[in-house]
């Protein structure tokens, strides 16, 4: 079944489910870091936006962080629920997310995804990212990540 989801920013109380879809779906095998007061503090930061993806029955079924800076912007997260690949959550939650980097006039937004998830890079790919090197156990010593990014620029 397809679903369409609904977008927004995320809740307080929805920071502990953030954090063990964190753990769950992007964290494992390496240290968790993204616990629920990290994600509560970005939450409060105002340079970021932590957007969830609810179903229509309201669950959460996934969520992306990104900040802005002067230049560009930073995706620091994107989970989406594996019963919910592949349906277009994850690109509505990015297009969600990249909008006030557009509207800000940005050059780019940047990422960093697991060396090992090529599901993930495939993902970011459609969506306009090329890679632009990669970080040698970038994740807690234990882990590559390809360096990606997009432009913002019209072409």
């Amino acid at each position: 079944m397809f679903i369409i989801p609904t977008i927004r920013l995320a809740l307080p109380d929805e920071a502990a489910r953030i954090a063990l879809m964190s753990r769950e779906y992007i964290e494992f095998d390496l240290g968790w870091s993204w616990r629920r007061g990290r994600v509560l503090q970005a939450m409060a930061d105002p340079t970021i936006n932590v957007a969830v993806a609810h179903a229509g029955d309201g669950g959460l079924l996934g969520f992306g962080i990104m900040e802005y800076a002067e230049q560009h912007a930073h995706l620091a997260l994107l989970a989406v629920a594996p019963a919910y690949q592949r349906q277009g959550a994850g690109a509505r939650l990015m297009g969600w997310l990249e909008a006030p980097a557009r509207l800000a006039g940005l050059e780019k937004i940047r990422l960093e995804v697991r060396a090992d998830n090529p599901g993930a890079l495939a993902f970011y790919r459609r969506l306009g990212f090329a890679a632009t090197g990669r970080s040698a156990g970038y994740y807690g010593g234990v882990m590559d990540a390809v360096r990606m990014e997009k432009s913002l620029r019209l072409r």
